[in-house]
């Protein structure tokens, strides 16, 4: 359950060219000095107009779904902040406690002055301990968001004065259009940091297609240093996204007052209930809001009935044992493999390479 592109509460631009000025991917902007923020944009941001309509038409199919990407508003956010100290909610500190215990071996396994290609990165702090350990000397964060890049790039390019800092406002859920940007710098080695389990939100076939396109990217000496949520007794899993104080279950409702705002539509948060379930068969949580009674509700000027226990889709998060996403990178044309767990095996993390 961690942000799938990073769509949080926009700060304000800083000192940055605005979105408008970015440099097209057809004419990529000249390397930045080291210490010196860049922008560069690869173009492939998300239509907001055909953001609009998929959320609308994934609405009326049966069963209707909505993006986990709508749920990171102002309010979504803060209480994803609030998840994410819960009890129940393990993966966003198991994983940095594998990277606090296993940060020398990890980083043994990358390449020294690279370029740190940070996916989905928000405010780039998960990158940060990792800059001087592997000696990088780029930091390219890629997010949807250019008012998120503009805060990563100045707080990064205030902590570490010697490495050049550029921004890629992408969709990169799409295929990955990069070259130009890391050939900047053709002889410094890649690695793709791909933190959170977000690989999670994406269904197999997708998740193949990403890693395969960070795969063509890589270089001969590239790696892909990424976190995998694990398979597990199936009341963890189904507590860490229901928790007994109801945060998940408002963060799941919270979606219904975005589509509200997004489709003047008129849906009663209330009368939808949050359910998560884990789907053993496709070894994935599922996270529904199901409708309390029947319902009509406006979409626009469209109308959708929902019957009495229906539910509405927003979102899945796959878990993988080690053997299951060690074959996944081999198909994705992965040549080398190592990871590391913690000592309940609850959570992985794998560095891949060519």
């Amino acid at each position: 359950m961690k942000p799938q592109l990073q769509h949080l509460a926009s700060p304000p631009l800083l000192s940055q060219p605005a979105p408008a000025d970015l440099p097209d991917a057809r004419h990529p902007a000249s390397p930045a000095r080291r210490g010196v923020p860049a922008w560069i944009s690869v173009g492939l941001v998300e239509d907001s107009d055909q953001r609009l309509l998929d959320l609308r038409n994934g609405l009326l199919q049966r069963p209707a779904h909505i993006s986990p990407k709508f749920f990171y508003d102002a309010q979504g956010c803060a209480l994803y902040s609030a998840i994410c100290e819960l009890a129940e909610y393990y993966p966003t500190r198991t994983e940095a406690a594998i990277f606090e215990r296993h940060r020398d071996a990890i980083a043994r396994r990358l390449p020294r002055g690279v370029q740190w290609v940070d996916l989905g990165c928000g405010d780039g702090a998960k990158s940060w301990p990792w800059l001087k350990p592997v000696e990088a000397r780029r930091w390219v964060g890629v997010d949807i968001s250019p008012e998120w890049l503009s805060m990563s790039l100045q707080a990064g390019g205030q902590q570490f004065v010697e490495v050049e800092f550029v921004g890629v406002a992408t969709d990169f859920t799409r295929p990955l259009q990069l070259h130009h940007v890391l050939g900047q710098r053709p002889h410094w080695p890649r690695v793709f940091f791909y933190p959170g389990s977000s690989i999670g939100n994406f269904p197999p076939e997708q998740a193949l297609a990403l890693l395969g396109s960070v795969r063509e990217h890589l270089g001969p000496e590239g790696r892909l240093l990424i976190g995998i949520d694990g398979v597990k007794d199936k009341a963890v899993l189904e507590a860490a996204y229901d928790d007994a104080l109801g945060v998940t279950a408002a963060f799941n409702r919270n979606v219904l007052r975005v589509v509200n705002r997004e489709l003047d539509a008129d849906f009663d948060a209330r009368r939808f209930a949050h359910r998560a379930v884990f789907n053993s068969r496709d070894s994935r949580i599922e996270m529904h809001l199901v409708a309390q009674g029947v319902q009509q509700v406006h979409l626009g000027t469209d109308q959708r009935v929902f019957d009495d226990g229906e539910a509405i889709v927003t979102e899945y998060s796959y878990k993988y044992t080690p053997e299951s996403f060690a074959a996944l990178l081999r198909e994705a044309g992965f040549g080398s493999s190592w990871h590391w767990s913690d000592e309940r095996g609850w959570f992985h993390v794998f560095v891949a390479g060519a």
